[in-house]
């Protein structure tokens, strides 16, 4: 079984960049599947990004798309959520997951494990 740990949000004002990272222990990082998903106030949670296995393959929500990247360290245990131009309608909980499955899915029930969340609030 395999915990995971959030960090690297905060307040920040907007266009302004932010890494988040994912730590793993307690499995094999490079067994699962990684995604990002993120709570805004008052809303569902809602996928962010996802990455396969061994990073060959990506995929974003539109409302992202040319702003974020989804990577990943197998060494490290890492995941990384690069974020840039940040907006005010970022701002939420962000929540790394994984999942057993071999391909990129935006389902939040394919996902086995998640991390216990990371703040991100971007100012205007």
């Amino acid at each position: 079984q395999v915990q995971l740990v959030e960090s690297g949000g905060g307040l920040v004002q907007a266009g302004v960049s932010l890494r988040l990272s994912c730590a793993a222990s307690g499995g094999t990082f490079s067994s699962y599947a990684m995604g990002w998903f993120r709570q805004a106030p008052g809303k569902e949670r809602s996928f962010v990004a996802a990455i396969t296995r061994f990073g060959s393959s990506t995929a974003y929500h539109d409302s992202v798309k040319g702003r974020f990247t989804i990577s990943r360290d197998n060494a490290k245990n890492t995941m990384y959520l690069q974020m840039n131009s940040l907006k005010p309608e970022d701002t939420a909980v962000y929540y790394c997951a994984a999942s057993y499955v071999y391909y990129t899915t935006s389902n939040p029930n394919e996902y086995d494990y998640w991390g216990q969340g990371t703040q991100v609030t971007v100012s205007s």
